[in-house]
């Protein structure tokens, strides 16, 4: 039989459009044929559509790591609503009545087998050094340079000028020279100078925004130094191979492949991680949507990032991901080259089981008890101007109450962290969720924090995401 349940297809839709669309097609009787194969490895069906003919659509689970979806409509998403509806069908408890499999349907799993075999003939043959074009790399590292010393100018130019002297005229000249960074194989510089000219694009009182805007250009400036004499270095040793030993590569624009990442060491195996919180944001200055999931490591600890990035252009063809309550099996877990204490990571597959008490206490027992030594370490990645300025960490507190009209969380030492939701951000009031909690709640806990340097209030600011007690996680937002 087919193991799946409604989260494990949720995870597969492409967007939140599309699992309603998927349901909308079963709550409406639309399929008007639904059958299993005689070894339950494959579930296909008709479904009605606006066409003149029934679209034939079929979920295949012969490999359950790895299905594949196959439909006949045109849509371009994937899965489709179709094959979605097909799998919310099967877990409704719709009737599938056994039938033998398409014939069109076993050739194409034929070319896949076929396709496999070959690409596993491949692995074990010696591979052949991949040959690079040294030339053309050499050029296009100096064509980094090139830009980031002209992104210098500009920021020593706006620095000199005074951010008073921003204007219309001001803001319409610096989008055309963000616009010329992407000549210069510069995404990551880019995508930060539209941040800083965002700031001063609407008609407002733009001293609200200097502080943040002062932060970007000291992290622009930064970027610049760094980025050219990690580039210098590179075309003076005569290694143009991406640096793994540092996030520099990506903060410059490169995008890690998950080959890449496995060779140089940055894989881990048979991991198992929980969400211990989940944001979707709009990113105007970027153009896109972004969703953030915070995980832990249930083997060692480790608590990361992971983003999934939705250009606004090309949403409709990306999935959308979504909040996860089950633990994850993870065959093999792509790390991305950090310094910070969240590393961002990756999967392809993964298996799902239910969470226990177990996993909360492992959760628990990770969390930082002594409040002054997690904010040491979240002040020493903070100061880095090119690292991460919103680093989340577990800890563990006494007691929760108000003082001075601040909410506030203490450890056993009797040291204290105020809790507030910076202004301008996205993350939700988990504040106003935690006074709803009863007292006893908010004794001897654990909880995820993001934190910040307010500038302006110059404080460390712990914004609270989570709360994990011995036998749940209760998210302080949506």
């Amino acid at each position: 039989m087919i193991n799946i349940n409604e989260e494990y297809i949720n995870q597969l839709a492409p967007n939140q459009s599309a699992v309603t669309n998927g349901w909308g097609l079963v709550k409406k009787n639309k399929f008007v044929k639904l059958n299993i194969s005689e070894d339950g490895t494959i579930i296909f069906g008709e479904c009605s559509g606006s066409g003149s003919s029934n679209y034939n659509t079929s979920a295949d689970f012969i490999k359950p790591e790895s299905p594949v979806f196959r439909c006949s409509c045109p849509s371009r998403q994937f899965p489709c609503k179709h094959a979605l509806g097909l799998m919310y069908a099967y877990v409704s408890g719709k009737s599938f009545e056994k039938a033998e499999v398409p014939q069109d349907i076993l050739e194409k799993r034929e070319k896949i087998e076929k396709k496999e075999q070959k690409k596993k003939e491949k692995e074990q043959e010696q591979p052949e050094p991949k040959k690079v074009n040294v030339s053309a790399l050499k050029k296009k590292i100096k064509t980094q340079v090139e830009g980031l010393e002209i992104l210098e100018k500009l920021i020593c130019s706006i620095v000199q000028n005074g951010l008073g002297t921003i204007n219309k005229k001001t803001v319409a000249l610096l989008e055309d020279q963000a616009k010329q960074l992407g000549n210069y194989y510069l995404s990551g510089p880019q995508a930060a100078l539209r941040e800083f000219i965002y700031l001063f694009s609407e008609d407002e009182n733009h001293e609200k925004v200097y502080t943040h805007a002062s932060d970007l250009l000291s992290r622009l400036y930064a970027l610049c130094k760094k980025g050219k004499e990690h580039l210098l270095k590179k075309l003076e040793s005569g290694d143009l191979a991406p640096d793994s030993s540092s996030s520099i590569e990506e903060s410059l624009g490169y995008t890690w492949q998950l080959n890449e990442l496995k060779n140089q060491g940055f894989v881990k195996n048979d991991i198992e991680l929980i969400q211990l919180a989940f944001t979707s944001f709009t990113s105007i200055p970027r153009g896109e949507y972004v969703d953030n999931g915070i995980w832990f490591n249930l083997i060692s600890g480790e608590v990361y990032n992971t983003y999934n990035f939705r250009p606004f252009k090309a949403v409709k063809y990306i999935r959308e991901d979504d909040s996860v309550s089950k633990v994850l099996m993870i065959k093999e877990l792509y790390t991305y080259p950090t310094t910070d204490l969240n590393c961002r990571v990756r999967w392809e597959n993964n298996d799902m089981r239910d969470a226990c008490l177990e996993d909360f206490l492992k959760i628990r027992s990770f969390a930082k008890e002594s409040f002054s030594e997690a904010v040491k370490l979240i002040k020493n990645q903070i100061k880095n101007p090119l690292s991460d300025k919103s680093p989340v960490m577990l800890l563990r507190f006494s007691r929760f109450g108000m003082v001075d009209d601040e909410f506030v969380i203490e450890d056993q030492a009797g040291q204290r962290l105020v809790l507030e939701k910076p202004e301008n951000e996205y993350l939700p009031e988990g504040i106003n969720i935690l006074k709803l909690l009863k007292p006893q709640m908010l004794k001897d806990q654990v909880m995820l924090l993001r934190f910040w340097h307010d500038m302006d209030k110059r404080r460390l600011i712990a914004a609270p995401l989570s709360l994990i007690t011995d036998n749940r996680i209760i998210r302080l937002g949506f």
